[in-house]
């Protein structure tokens, strides 16, 4: 029976809402089917959004989005999205399969999908083939409130009052499709860039996010933070979790028992990957004002037989949702230095919460992930142990637990837990320190590692009661079924 402890004395850092986020590029079928269909489609919507995919996005407590982009925000053109849709530009995504883009998305629709999901916009620059005049004046567009040429244009356009934009994203991946800069000349530029993104609201300051490293680069982390890091306030990294090789990645439902400990020990990497850049911005920035931002990561597996592989399409099976547990549980953990995370992304692409096909939707166990730790958001960390032995291959290990817990402000504590092994169950006994506990309430995502939702199953994979525990005095004793994520929100 593995010891687990949590101490609600042990007071940490606050979980932030948007560590949740999500984001959403001009990619496939992410926007055009996934989120947007046009006011005029069959599928029902309200202006242009889907209903089915914005109710279900609301109920998984999507507290951010990330838009248009990726590596398409640094040839997007804003100028070329605003207006009559009938007349906007058309352009060729050069980036994601060669199809034609018709605008018809833009900056009007993507605040009005943030306004119908509640959630906060995240907007990324075009760095890489933009000039700094069209990044500054697309931030005069949506939130200035007084007279100038582009306040007016978007009364022109419909719209009076400005809209607030929280954080904003100075270029993306510029040291590949960005414009495969090297970190000294990045740094210059966002030097230069971020002084034209102006607070035009005294009410409210737009919280600035640089390029950060890919993976384990770790000198752009050190020369952009030697350079600029005193005029940001995020760094972004990127983290895939690729199987194999970005050759050949592994197909998304079809892989073995070996190839699932490969996937999940890849993904528990990302804790010493944070830890090492944080290392290095702490030297830089020993007061922490900056923080970290990890606004792409998630599996990135080959697209499913017979889909546009530029659409990177795939399915999102337990091993995802385990990863997606995985992920969440250590942002938790670094909630002292982490603002926001994005899983990439939103819909029908990559490690997506849904899938669409017409006016048909299925959820993936991903979803059910976000759904389950969105009880996290804006709680309090609190310290938490838990004895563990290690699971996997001679090659591929990782701890079998991995958890986090939070208390909100009335003291109710939630626990989320995953159990890494393909195979074996486990006994866990939990302690809260200094508590007698009243009521858990408990539930659980499990099933087989290769298990996964489809549109003539829709629930092979869904949250359920937990019932697989015993309250104690002072916690509990609980089964923790293989391939499985259970949270516990207990009361004191």
């Amino acid at each position: 029976m593995e010891k687990y402890l949590i101490n609600p004395n042990e007071k940490k850092s606050t979980v932030s809402k948007d560590i949740y986020g999500n984001f959403s590029e001009h990619l496939g079928r992410c926007i055009y089917e996934g989120l947007f269909v046009g006011r005029d489609s069959d599928i029902p919507n309200v202006n242009g959004m889907r209903t089915d995919v914005v109710n279900a996005l609301k109920e998984m407590g999507l507290p951010v989005l990330r838009w248009p982009g990726g590596c398409f925000a640094d040839e997007y053109h804003w100028m070329d999205g605003i207006g009559d849709p009938a007349m906007r530009k058309k352009m060729i995504n050069t980036h994601w399969g060669g199809v034609i883009e018709d605008n018809s998305f833009g900056t009007h629709e993507f605040f009005e999908l943030c306004d119908q999901l509640g959630c906060d916009v995240y907007i990324t620059g075009n760095v890489g083939s933009g000039s700094v005049r069209e990044m500054s004046e697309w931030v005069e567009y949506m939130t200035f409130a007084g007279e100038s040429p582009m306040a007016n244009l978007r009364r022109k356009n419909g719209r009076d009052k400005p809209w607030r934009v929280k954080y904003f994203g100075v270029g993306n991946e510029n040291w590949g499709c960005g414009g495969n800069m090297d970190p000294a000349y990045y740094a210059n530029e966002y030097r230069r860039y971020q002084t034209y993104v102006r607070n035009y609201d005294g009410n409210s300051r737009i919280y600035k996010v640089a390029c950060g490293p890919n993976a384990e680069d770790y000198n752009w982390t050190e020369t952009v933070m030697k350079n600029a890091g005193r005029h940001m306030d995020g760094l972004a990294l990127h983290y895939y979790t690729v199987t194999h090789d970005w050759g050949h990645k592994g197909s998304a439902t079809e892989f073995s028992t070996d190839e699932y400990y490969t996937t999940l020990r890849k993904a528990y990497h990302i804790d010493e990957i944070i830890r090492r850049h944080l290392e290095i911005m702490n030297r830089y920035d020993p007061s922490k004002r900056v923080e970290l931002v990890i606004d792409e990561w998630g599996t990135w597996h080959d697209v499913e037989p017979g889909t546009n592989p530029g659409f990177l399409y795939q399915q999102n099976s337990m091993r995802d949702a385990i990863v997606a547990a995985i992920n969440l549980n250590i942002f938790n953990k670094h909630s002292d230095r982490i603002r926001m995370c994005n899983i990439a992304q939103t819909i029908n692409v990559l490690q997506s919460v849904a899938l669409t096909d017409g006016a048909d939707m299925v959820l993936t166990p991903t979803y059910y992930v976000f759904k389950m730790f969105k009880d996290h958001q804006n709680n309090t960390l609190l310290g938490s142990y838990i004895t563990t032995d290690e699971v996997g291959t001679d090659s591929d290990r990782l701890p079998r637990l991995i958890e986090s817990a939070t208390e909100d402000e009335n003291g109710v504590i939630c626990s989320t837990v995953a159990n890494t092994s393909a195979s074996e169950s486990v006994q866990i006994k939990c302690q809260v320190a200094d508590s007698e506990i009243k009521e858990i309430r408990a539930e659980i995502l499990t099933g087989a590692i290769d298990a996964y939702n489809t549109f003539d199953c829709k629930e092979a994979v869904k949250t359920q009661a937990f019932e697989g525990f015993t309250k104690t005095a002072d916690g509990f004793v609980a089964d923790i079924p293989a391939c499985s994520v259970v949270k516990f929100i207990i009361e004191r």
